[in-house]
């Protein structure tokens, strides 16, 4: 019984862990989204993305 209640105890204190990791991979998501919202809609990029969409909606089958 008694490693149970070590095991009990242990899991208690490990349960806002997970919470906190959740929150550092959200913030970390939405940075690497922004940053790739910004690269995305610069002017070369975009030019680019358009050229290659035209290209695929061109193509002759």
């Amino acid at each position: 019984m008694r490693a149970w209640m070590l095991a009990s105890v242990a899991a208690r204190r490990d349960a806002g862990m997970v919470t906190s990791e959740y929150a550092v991979g959200v913030i970390a998501a939405v940075a690497f989204a922004a940053a790739l919202y910004k690269v995305v809609t610069s002017g070369q990029v975009g030019e680019e993305l358009q050229g290659v969409v035209g290209r695929a909606l061109n193509v002759q089958m």
